[in-house]
């Protein structure tokens, strides 16, 4: 709720210019309520309409959790990076 505005203006700005590949690093995300869920949709669509792609990494447990229960995790690009040993 507090950082999806900001979330959302600053892709927005790059879709200005779009580039192919928009990489979201969500490692810190530990907690994402449904304005979230929808700034990510949204966002998602928009980048493919300005024919660039919104990939999300580093997506923890939790959001991949409710990524699942909403039914949401088909309408996005996750791309976790393996667990460093």
């Amino acid at each position: 709720m507090l950082t999806a505005t900001r979330l959302s203006n600053t892709v927005n700005d790059i879709l200005g210019d779009p580039p192919p590949r928009i990489v979201l690093d969500l490692r810190g995300v530990t907690f994402c309520d449904s304005q979230g869920l929808g700034t990510l949709v949204v966002l998602s669509r928009k980048a493919s309409t300005a024919q660039s792609v919104l990939v999300l990494t580093n997506v923890g447990d939790f959001l991949l959790r409710v990524l699942d229960i909403t039914g949401l995790r088909s309408a996005l690009m996750i791309r976790n990076e393996p667990a460093p040993r």
